[in-house]
């Protein structure tokens, strides 16, 4: 098979206790669309992103993932083998 390129946002938020988590990712069909709804995400979450992601999924071969739109607090655990910043305060700067 060759290479799919996939675009996914995602968004992060507080649980009850107060630690920071990913909510479940969702693919786009366009990197526009991931961003749109990335954006979306953002105003109403801790934080979100969109991000892209190309490979041959039959072999699980993926090249780095690229960032396309961050915003708010991310889990840096999820965001260490993106390219960027690593965790970005709520107003979206390097925190």
């Amino acid at each position: 098979m060759s290479n799919i390129t996939y675009y996914v946002s995602i968004a992060f938020e507080r649980d009850e206790a107060g630690e920071l988590v990913a909510m479940e990712a969702v693919e786009a069909r366009t990197p526009n669309a991931a961003v749109s709804r990335a954006r979306s995400l953002a105003a109403t979450k801790s934080g979100a992103m969109a991000f892209s992601r190309t490979g041959d999924p039959d072999l699980g071969e993926f090249q780095d993932a690229g960032v396309l739109f961050s915003a708010g607090e991310m889990v840096h655990e999820f965001c260490a083998d993106l390219p960027g910043p690593k965790f970005l305060s709520a107003r979206g700067t390097p925190g």
